[in-house]
C-alpha cells in the first residue's frame, strides 16, 4: 500500500458524512474566485475598495468550507435546493422570454392579478381575455 492510497483512504474516511461539494458550493466558489480577481486588479486603482473585496472574499472562502464540511447534511441539502430553484426559474424565465419574442403568431398578455401569461392569436382586434388560472379579466388589442 502506497502513500497516496493511505492519504485517499483516510480522506474518504473523514468526509464520511459531511456535505462536501455540491452546486451552490461550486456557484460561491466562482463568485470567492471572482472577487479576488477584481480585488487583485483595483488594488492599485482604489486599495480600500480592493481590501473591502479581498476580505469580503475570505469570508465567502469560510462558509464554503463550513459547508463543504458540515455534518448537518439535511440543512445543506435545502440551501442547495434553494439555490437550484432560484437558478432554474432565472435561467427558464429568460429562455422562456426569447421563446415568446421569437412567436409572431401569437401575442402575449401577463394577468395583473395572479401574474400567468395568458397567449392570444394576433389579429384579432380589441378583445378581452378571461384570465384561465384566476377569472380576472383583461382588456388588450391584437
Amino acid at each position: 500500500m502506497g502513500i497516496f492510497y493511505k492519504l485517499r483512504t483516510g480522506l474518504a474516511r473523514f468526509m464520511y458524512g459531511r456535505n462536501g461539494v455540491d452546486q451552490l458550493g461550486l456557484s460561491l466558489v466562482w463568485v470567492c474566485l471572482g472577487l479576488n480577481i477584481l480585488s487583485a486588479l483595483l488594488s492599485k486603482l482604489v486599495p480600500v475598495v480592493a481590501t473591502v473585496l479581498y476580505w469580503a472574499s475570505i469570508a465567502l472562502w469560510v462558509y464554503v468550507l463550513f459547508r463543504m464540511l458540515s455534518k448537518d447534511v439535511y440543512k445543506r441539502r435545502e440551501e442547495n435546493s434553494k439555490w437550484l430553484n432560484l437558478r432554474w426559474r432565472l435561467k427558464s424565465s429568460h429562455s422562456e422570454a426569447k421563446t415568446r419574442h421569437a412567436d409572431k403568431e401569437h401575442k402575449y398578455f401577463t394577468c395583473k392579478s395572479c401574474k400567468t401569461i395568458c397567449r392570444v392569436p394576433v389579429g384579432k382586434g380589441k378583445i378581452v381575455i378571461t384570465c384561465p388560472k384566476c377569472g380576472a379579466k383583461i382588456q388588450a388589442k391584437t
